[in-house]
């Protein structure tokens, strides 16, 4: 995989200083290997997040949550497909979230995430989450009216009270054994447009194609401005942000892949160990099942 000081090369752990302009969306982070070894490269950190997650789900004691940020086209479903094509669904759970329906409307804001959460032994994705709350709803501040909040509530700062509001809830998740993983698929201007028409001049993905997309695109300027606001209020130890180049699909992934094997490994997961009551009731199981053979 790739070497552990490129990861930490997009690793935001506080964002006193952030600016998102420092960040290359075109970046391959110096390696000497093309798209083709990339792949490879991958599919051996495929097996070997198999091999952890296997741990992880035995273990039962740590959950993970990866949360996966970015404007459209960046690359979030390709990075849930390749990333994770070899971990096993019964330990996986992904979960798309789109405009809140009107149960998830009478709730605070984090209402809807927290009950999507993994359970321990489990790796969660969250494909957009409550972050759209400080990005979306910030662009779009319309979006604010429809939740019903108290009207003196929402004052000049409500992004500040729920950049803290997130900080707090993200600290309680750390304490309870789920650890955050934040990826922000930071993609340029010129890539989103290449992808864009792509999905039109492409039969297969042309159905991905939205109008609403290229009004969103006209945006460009205020999401980058709120995109770089929030990594800087909630790029913390505990729950850190990775700014991930992602005009080259293939080390994007490389790059998510690292992160969570990183982390995993951090974890020093282990399969259960058996005690001396489990194991003479095993054996004795056993030995009976070798009796079995023997009268065939």
């Amino acid at each position: 995989m790739l070497p552990d000081k490129i990861i930490e090369r997009y690793r935001v752990t506080d964002g006193d200083k952030f600016k998102l302009k420092d960040f290359d969306p075109g970046d391959t982070g110096d390696v000497d290997f093309d798209k083709e070894d990339g792949k490879e490269i991958l599919e051996v950190g495929v097996k070997k997040l198999a091999r952890l997650q296997e741990r992880l789900y035995a273990e039962g004691k740590w959950a993970i949550l990866m949360v996966l940020q970015g404007i459209d086209t960046a690359g979030k479903d390709g990075v849930i497909k390749h990333v994770l094509s070899g971990v096993n669904p019964q330990g996986c759970s992904v979960h798309s979230f789109k405009q809140p329906s009107h149960l998830e409307l009478a709730h605070d804001f984090l209402w809807r995430c927290t009950v999507a959460l993994p359970i321990r032994g489990r790796i969660g994705i969250f494909n957009r989450s409550y972050y759209e709350e400080t990005i979306v709803v910030r662009v779009h501040p319309e979006l604010l009216e429809k939740q019903n909040i108290p009207e003196k509530l929402v004052s000049k700062d409500i992004w500040k009270e729920r950049y803290q509001d997130i900080n707090d809830w993200e600290r309680h998740l750390v304490r309870s054994g789920t650890v955050p993983l934040k990826f922000f698929l930071n993609i340029s201007k010129e890539e989103q447009l290449k992808r864009l028409l792509a999905r039109v001049d492409d039969p297969d993905k042309t159905w991905k194609f939205s109008p609403y997309d290229v009004e969103e695109r006209k945006l460009w300027d205020q999401y980058q401005e709120v995109y770089e606001d929030t990594i800087r209020n909630t790029a913390t130890k505990h729950a850190p942000w990775y700014v991930v180049p992602c005009d080259k699909k293939w080390f994007a992934r490389l790059v998510v892949a690292g992160a969570l094997i990183e982390q995993l490994e951090k974890l020093d997961l282990e399969f259960p160990k058996v005690s001396d009551e489990d194991m003479k009731a095993i054996e004795a199981a056993h030995a009976e099942l070798l009796a079995e053979t023997k009268d065939r």
